[in-house]
């Protein structure tokens, strides 16, 4: 590839990841603001129980039900860009039938920027869902954990048959369309990259497994 083509490739990436950021953080505000709302809604319905008006707090509590399905993929896991992305993904999942389940806490300030993040997080859940739904069951697991000055970041999914890996073990720099896995990774690659990120690949007894260090605003 050409280094100007892939210098505008790039810059195609980057834009896409800063719309994708700017449309997550607003759905996550959105949905903070029902969780500020529901504490209100709360003490409307305490009220109409206390003056007796048990069917009018009946309805009150049907018309609020289908807003309050919304808050199920709100995360507070430290920090407001990765609760903003990894809510945005397990609403995408649930669209798609696949179960996502979350371990992640950050108390500490990462290195990686809000596009990194965006980039890193959302580029690894995008493929991870993916292969997820030809898969079953249609499961994907993300934990992070803390280890000395920096964290752990794990994505493991389900794939319909174990994918043959690069034998350098490096994540490849274009779009493989793999049976149960797409791997268009090359953006992800160059965020660890940037920081010296060390990171590892697997895929057996079909789970697709990739593991890699984020650095802490303390690394």
């Amino acid at each position: 590839m050409r280094k100007k083509t892939y210098l505008r490739l790039m810059e195609l990436q980057e834009e896409q990841a800063q719309r994708h950021l700017a449309e997550v953080r607003g759905a996550y505000r959105e949905m903070r603001g029902y969780k500020h709302d529901f504490h209100h809604h709360l003490q409307t319905l305490k009220g109409q129980l206390e003056a007796g008006q048990v069917q009018r707090s009946l309805d009150y509590i049907s018309q609020l039900d289908e807003s309050l399905r919304g808050l199920d993929a709100l995360l507070k896991t430290g920090n407001i860009t990765v609760d903003a992305i990894l809510s945005s993904k397990i609403a995408q999942a649930k669209a798609q039938g696949v179960s996502v389940t979350v371990q992640v806490s950050l108390p500490e300030k990462l290195l990686l920027t809000d596009m990194e993040l965006s980039i890193l997080l959302g580029n690894l859940l995008d493929n991870a869902i993916c292969a997820a739904a030809q898969a079953y069951p249609p499961e994907v697991y993300v934990r992070v954990r803390k280890t000395g000055e920096e964290y752990l970041l794990s994505v493991r999914n389900r794939v319909q048959r174990d994918v043959e890996l690069p034998p350098d073990g490096q994540l490849p720099r274009t779009t493989r369309k793999e049976p149960g896995h797409g791997m268009g990774l090359s953006n992800v690659r160059d965020v660890l990259l940037r920081h010296g990120a060390e990171y590892t690949l697997s895929c057996r007894d079909n789970w697709f497994r990739f593991t890699c260090a984020v650095p802490t605003g303390n690394s």
